[in-house]
């Protein structure tokens, strides 16, 4: 893995963009750049599995054959150059963490709504091998990738589940504390090894990944935790959604049609998506990528026996993919992250009515049509209808 992927320094400027006003001047560029009707697709993305959707689609000309042009996908380096990219207009399609989405609304005021889901699950929390319950994280050290992460509202809600209490980067946490520590993705596999942390969650296939070297192991699946819990969502800039109705229709149609592909071609996609693929999307290997999207029956084996998957019933799969933005995962979510620690001024989340965010962060009339056309609900495997309750079991 290369050394700047996720750079500390990366982290940092997104901390600086996560204020009120901070993301105000590319805000500004945006509007000041006049907009093409037929403006091609302009992915932008991070090389992990969040992405597998959007990169689908164009490996299969899923946006070509819906009669719009598609660029090459932008591969950046970082979560801050991502949403930089997307807010100044430099690409227009992007999957971005589910809270970071929250933030870039209601805190920045960019004018992005959330018009699918890009996938569900797909992260867990990693720990030392001689570390075998999250009480056992007690006066210890674990790596988050970012504040505003799903990653880190799970993580505190196994903590608080287990009488621990998060707090921000103390050197001596006390028995019944946790220090939360922002690490870059590609350094949590090191910092693991080298003893500095106890464990990080995070986004695969940086778990995985721990696992194939022998770092570490998986304490517990994040979507064993949230049953189907969405991570990273696709973001469209509203102007699109109200200026280029019909592309912005297409756009969700293609990726809907990614999603059902790669339930269904579980293997090629981890080669699509691999080093080795044809377009190198990302710098991972094949067998890395395929323990997360087509891994072995042993795997699951193992994982249930050794508490990493607690609800067997559930049938989760490591990470899998469904469009359809249920509006109580986002009220949820609000929910929970205004009893979440997180660093930074985090005003607009005490007056953020959760009812209200369901309804205004997120459009959900493009992908409504895409899934009714692909089948419905029930070609993900999921009942029809589009509300769900929300089942969270730590």
């Amino acid at each position: 893995m290369n050394d700047d992927f996720f750079s500390r320094r990366d982290v940092m400027k997104l901390s600086a963009l996560l204020t009120a006003g901070g993301a105000l001047p590319f805000l500004n560029a945006f509007e000041a750049r006049a907009q093409a009707p037929d403006e091609p697709v302009k992915i932008g993305y991070l090389p992990i599995t969040d992405a597998t959707p959007l990169l689908v689609a164009h490996a299969n000309g899923y946006f070509e054959a819906e009669g719009i042009k598609a660029e090459k996908p932008v591969l950046l380096r970082s979560w801050a150059q991502l949403v930089e990219a997307f807010i100044s207009g430099q690409v227009n399609v992007v999957h971005v963490l589910s809270p970071i989405a929250v933030w870039a609304r209601y805190s920045s005021k960019v004018p992005a709504k959330v018009v699918a889901w890009n996938h569900t699950a797909g992260s867990a929390l990693t720990v030392a091998k001689d570390i075998s319950s999250v009480k056992e994280l007690g006066g210890k050290t674990v790596a988050i990738p970012f504040w505003y992460s799903i990653h880190n509202v799970v993580l505190q809600e196994l903590l608080r589940a287990n009488g621990l209490t998060p707090v921000s980067k103390k050197d001596n946490p006390a028995q019944n504390e946790v220090s939360l520590v922002i690490l870059a993705p590609s350094d949590m596999v090191p910092a693991l090894a080298a003893k500095q942390i106890a464990g990080y969650i995070v986004a695969e296939p940086f778990n995985a990944a721990g696992e194939a070297l022998g770092v570490g192991k998986v304490l517990r699946f994040t979507g064993d935790v949230w049953k189907d819990h969405a991570c990273c969502v696709v973001l469209l800039h509203e102007r699109d959604l109200n200026q280029r109705a019909e592309w912005s229709q297409k756009v969700v149609d293609a990726v809907v049609k990614a999603q059902v592909w790669t339930r269904a071609n579980r293997l090629e996609t981890a080669k699509l998506l691999s080093k080795d693929g044809a377009n190198k999307y990302t710098p991972h290997a094949v067998e890395v990528l395929k323990k997360v999207l087509s891994p072995e029956k042993t795997d699951i084996t193992e994982y249930l026996a050794s508490g990493a998957i607690v609800h067997k019933e559930w049938n989760e799969q490591r990470i899998d993919f469904q469009p359809y933005p249920y509006p109580s995962y986002t009220e949820e979510l609000v929910k929970l992250l205004k009893r979440t620690l997180i660093e930074g001024d985090r005003r607009f989340l005490e007056a953020l009515d959760p009812a209200f965010a369901a309804k205004d962060l997120v459009d959900d009339s493009f992908v409504k049509k895409s899934v009714l056309a692909n089948g419905g609900l029930t070609a993900f495997g999921l009942p029809d209808g589009f509300e769900r309750k929300e089942v969270i079991l730590t």
